[in-house]
């Protein structure tokens, strides 16, 4: 009878430990969702950002419209990227392009004092920021989500349930990985 007892207790235990496992890898599931919906969410505010950016600089800068181009293109990329990896080739060739404007508009004096394109250009650089820490955020909760996955023995479950490593969110080149500057 007690070792009937013990062959239960061991089984309950198990069983709950492997609740509390599958639950913590669903949580890290999540939480990585989560972070890349806070990226989506910081993305899409500079999609409509930019539109406007644009259009001043465009009011001062009229034989620029390569450049205008350029941004409308790889903000359209940018948009439309399916995967993490798109996302991020998408990103650099965006902030390259936005790069590109900014230098125009250093050729513009009465364009740097204007003051729409100041207000464009203070939350512009708000909303990068705000971009650069969920970046940090959703990355931690890949890591975790992956360390999870690859760990004894939560690998195990991660395996039967079907759980997969996500993809970090990272600039293309480290080239691109220096910040952005911004001079007016």
């Amino acid at each position: 009878m007690l070792v009937f007892i013990v062959v239960i207790a061991i089984v309950v235990i198990l069983f709950l430990y492997a609740i509390s496992v599958y639950n913590g890898l669903v949580k890290k599931k999540t939480e990585m969702a989560e972070g890349w919906s806070s990226i989506d969410v910081f993305l899409k505010k500079r999609y409509d950002l930019i539109p406007g950016l644009v259009e001043t600089v465009k009011g001062y800068a009229t034989h620029e419209k390569e450049t205008f181009e350029n941004i409308t293109k790889a903000r359209n990329l940018a948009q439309n990227a399916s995967s993490v990896d798109e996302q991020g080739k998408a990103e650099s060739a965006l902030k390259n392009s936005m790069v590109n404007l900014f230098a125009v508009a250093e050729n513009y004096p009465d364009l740097k004092a204007n003051r729409n394109f100041s207000e464009l250009q203070n939350e512009l650089s708000s909303l990068e920021d705000d971009i650069e820490m969920a970046r940090r955020y959703y990355n931690g909760t890949v890591k975790e989500n992956n360390i999870a996955i690859e760990s004894f023995p939560s690998n195990i479950f991660a395996n039967m349930f079907n759980f997969n490593k996500g993809e970090f969110f990272e600039i293309e080149n480290s080239k691109e990985k220096e910040p952005v500057k911004f001079s007016f």
